[in-house]
């Protein structure tokens, strides 16, 4: 739990609100007094002062009986997004992929065990999962999430999948210990990932690694289709070169961007 830090600077009142913000999982968008107690641990006094805390801070707002997040939750994953300068750089490669194969086109990073959504561009099509920026599926059953784990340290995947998904989805591909390991080795050798309906029926996705001026992984960019659309041949044949040239486009210009002074500037005493 958040709560059980260490040291004299753990601040366990900021810990017991952010606590409460992810409390509202999947499945779970609005939750009374009670119920966000149990999920969190609190006692309901605490829980109340803290949920009275984030409406006046514009966070949470209550609604009937219970509570619900407000989209200023939003925020603080958007000032994520904007200080790693990733949709910045990414979205014009992203907008010319997804109008070369016409199909959606994500940016993702590892969180855990799962991988969660951090840049999108969308064409209008059904899909089987609805997918915004920041969703979070099982990493491993993913195009995205193939390579971001393939980039890690054997030991250091292990470690990380070893961690629960809160992605709240149980992925249809459930592969044994020696069948993950062939997997991620293949991402490794090829420098791409593939992944044909291993998360749920009719999502198949290629993606490629998103790299820093150091190589670096720092993100994985994927072109995602619908199985009944798209073969696995046209995939790999016409989106896979397409996808590879945006990767390595948007990650010379995240190399790029490392290069420029940055000017601090500070207020006039």
């Amino acid at each position: 739990m958040p709560r059980e830090g260490t040291g004299p600077d753990f601040i366990e009142a900021l810990a017991r609100g952010l606590e409460v913000i992810t409390a509202f999982e999947p499945g779970r968008p609005a939750m009374t007094l009670a119920e966000v107690a149990a999920a969190t641990g609190l006692a309901r006094p605490t829980a109340r002062r803290i949920l009275l805390t984030l409406g006046e801070l514009g966070y949470v707002r209550a609604e009937g009986p219970g509570f619900t997040l407000t989209p200023r939750v939003l925020d603080l994953g958007v000032a994520y997004v904007r200080s790693q300068g990733l949709w910045d750089i990414a979205r014009p490669h992203m907008e010319a992929l997804s109008a070369a194969t016409g199909e959606s086109c994500s940016v993702a990073q590892l969180d855990g065990s799962d991988i969660v959504y951090v840049a999108r561009v969308a064409v209008p099509k059904i899909v089987a999962l609805a997918v915004q920026v920041g969703t979070r599926f099982p990493a491993l059953q993913t195009s995205l999430g193939k390579v971001l784990l393939a980039a890690l340290d054997p030991t250091e995947a292990d470690a990380v999948l070893a961690e629960p998904t809160r992605s709240g989805l149980t992925p249809r591909w459930q592969p044994s210990r020696a069948e993950r390991d062939a997997a991620l080795r293949e991402v490794r050798a090829r420098g791409w990932a593939l992944t044909d309906q291993q998360l749920a029926l009719g999502i198949r996705s290629v993606a490629a690694p998103l790299r820093d001026g150091h190589g670096r992984v720092v993100g994985a960019l994927n072109v995602n289709t619908h199985a009944a659309e798209t073969t696995v041949d046209e995939l790999l044949g016409h989106h896979l070169p397409l996808l590879l040239t945006a990767a390595s486009d948007i990650s010379a210009d995240f190399a790029r961007l490392a290069t420029v002074p940055h000017v601090t500037r500070t207020a006039a005493s």
